[in-house]
């Protein structure tokens, strides 16, 4: 008999009371987003999947001077120079290993002519590890491309401390 009374209790006293705490979520905004249709916006300086850059007569920034992957602590880039006909140096072959990479900045940072940016997508997943290994051309922008103003920042601040676009 007693049994029979804790039952009733329960029925008649602890579901109704969780009814109130589902119904006082009920009526608030829902926190969750449509992800595929409406991504969250990343913070500024969040980094993620790399890019490089082209000068404004889509030719690439790329010096293939080897500082990023001298600065890379996890050894993820691989690079090879080539000159072209004018003597220019530029990368013929040029890799970045995302499983290796820690996504530090630190090439972003070392490389004197900007060439190489952290970028804001954070959708890179892959069921083949070989698509984590990056190349010169899936990295290479599209061109022509609208400004980046945190670009346009961070090379006001290059300038600011004396830091210049080209290497002499």
């Amino acid at each position: 008999m007693n049994e029979v009374l804790k039952a009733v209790g329960n029925v008649f006293l602890k579901m109704p009371l969780g009814f109130v705490v589902t119904l006082r979520h009920f009526f608030k905004k829902p926190v969750t987003l449509d992800y595929p249709y409406k991504k969250k916006p990343m913070t500024p300086r969040y980094r993620g999947k790399h890019y490089l850059e082209r000068y404004d007569d889509s030719t690439e920034r790329c010096v293939c001077c080897g500082l990023c992957a001298a600065a890379c602590p996890a050894d993820a880039i691989y690079m090879e120079p080539e000159e072209n006909e004018k003597g220019e140096r530029r990368a013929k072959i040029y890799e970045i290993n995302l499983l290796r990479c820690i996504f530090c900045g630190f090439c972003e940072e070392a490389c004197p002519e900007e060439a190489i940016f952290l970028g804001q997508d954070y959708e890179f997943s892959d069921v083949n590890r070989n698509a984590f290994i990056y190349t010169k051309e899936e990295m290479l922008v599209k061109h022509p491309r609208k400004d980046n103003p945190f670009k346009r920042l961070y090379r006001r601040v290059r300038k600011v401390h004396g830091v210049t676009d080209k290497i002499s």
